[in-house]
């Protein structure tokens, strides 16, 4: 293998996206357990209710959330030619019957003087439609954001922040060289900055080599040596810190080991599937392989939260190996080339035989390096193979009657 700086660049991002948009189908369900339901986003959306008699929409009016109801207020139905009106009682519902299947209605009633407009709602054949109609968000929005404003600007008060669940590990193969990416969110939960007592340092893996900090990370974080360093305090909300480093000298087997420095929400790590490699880690109950980029394939793993300090250990095997032959050949024949024409270049003037006899020679590297060029470009010719060596005992035989020409022993030093 050999070794690179990790490609961050445009060319680098296709398959990290795919790696991310891939990491966060596979949270998607864990996601959707944990978050509550936005009443804003719910607001004038229609809900099958095949509860209710057939025929009935059911609009319910809130204030700002779920649960604020607003009772005693006018809502209108239209549909079918007609518009029906009722009053919400104190679960702050109206119902309205009545309406045939297969039309479209639209509920609205006005809020202190916020007109609130439905969506359409197809009347189904079978049962009927809720619809909440939720005043006031735009306003709490707003307010919420100030709040939120103000509390940033307060002190820094001690506090413990996390890597969350969209925090992301990600092995993938660039040129032949096993490449490691850490997209790290780090969440402070709290209304105000948090100040964790000192900075959080990410000591990474043994062997890692060129480690950068990519296009989107905090200007808190600083890369020195093996150390990725980010400084506090930690202002509410997500802190983005994208790590990427090369491990070049990995060999077949690769147990990966990282420290961190704060609790990870919910370890995920992403492995490009090369061959025949496989990824275990008895941290990653949950696996699976998915599909990428043009074919390319992941293992995605996530498992079970991670305490401060905890490390977190995976194992790779069958990694592959770039076969170092054709390299070394390169480096041999480009040494030889080199020599042979420093020397030729430094060479006093000869009789003609000898003349002759370095013309030969450089005639010969020429066409050897050729050779070269067009087997490492995949382009070689057929009859490469038999000439090669018949070129090489050619150069043989030329670097010998160097040796014995006058001015010999030129040819050794070639």
């Amino acid at each position: 293998m050999r070794h690179i700086t990790p490609r961050v660049g445009p060319a680098a991002r296709p398959a990290l996206v795919a790696a991310c948009l891939l990491a966060l189908i596979l949270a998607q369900p864990a996601l959707a357990q944990v978050a509550g339901p936005d009443a804003g986003q719910m607001s004038g959306i229609p809900l099958p209710a095949g509860e209710l008699p057939d025929g009935t929409i059911a609009v319910r009016v809130v204030r700002e959330r779920m649960g604020n109801n607003v009772v005693g207020q006018s809502v209108a139905v239209t549909g079918g030619g007609e518009t029906k009106t009722g009053t919400t009682d104190e679960q702050g519902r109206a119902e309205f019957t009545g309406f045939p299947a297969g039309s479209t209605v639209v509920a609205t009633t006005t809020v202190d003087g916020e007109m609130l407009v439905s969506q359409e709602l197809p009347v189904p054949a079978r049962g009927g439609v809720r619809v909440a109609l939720v005043a006031g968000v735009s306003a709490a929005a707003a307010k919420e954001r100030a709040a939120a404003d103000a509390a940033a600007q307060e002190p820094a008060r001690p506090g413990a922040v996390v890597f969350g669940g969209q925090s992301r590990v990600i092995f993938e193969f660039q040129n032949d060289v096993l490449t490691v990416f850490y997209l790290l969110d780090i969440v402070n939960n709290a209304r105000t900055p948090i100040d964790p007592g000192g900075p959080l340092d990410i000591q990474l893996p043994d062997g890692a080599q060129s480690p950068t900090l990519m296009q989107g990370s905090t200007t808190q974080a600083t890369a020195r040596g093996e150390v990725v360093r980010v400084t506090g305090p930690f202002a509410p909300g997500v802190t983005s810190v994208q790590i990427g480093f090369s491990m070049p000298d990995v060999g077949r087997r690769y147990t990966f080991r990282q420290a961190w420095p704060a609790a990870f929400e919910q370890p995920f790590v992403a492995v490009e599937k090369i061959g025949a490699l496989q990824m275990t880690s008895a941290q990653l109950p949950t696996v699976e392989t998915v599909n990428a980029d043009g074919g390319r394939l992941f293992t995605l793993a996530n498992g079970p939260r991670l305490a401060a300090g905890d490390v977190l250990t995976v194992t790779l095997t069958d990694l592959p190996v770039h076969d170092m032959t054709p390299r070394w050949i390169a480096v041999g024949l480009a040494f030889v080339v080199i020599a042979a024409f420093l020397v030729w270049g430094f060479s006093p003037s000869q009789k003609p035989a000898r003349a002759s006899l370095e013309d030969e020679r450089a005639r010969l590297m020429r066409e050897l390096v050729a050779i070269e060029e067009r087997r490492r470009a995949g382009k070689a010719k057929a009859k490469d193979g038999e000439r090669r060596p018949a070129l090489l005992a050619e150069l043989e035989r030329v670097l010998a009657e160097l040796d014995e020409a006058p001015g010999g022993g030129q040819g050794a030093a070639a």
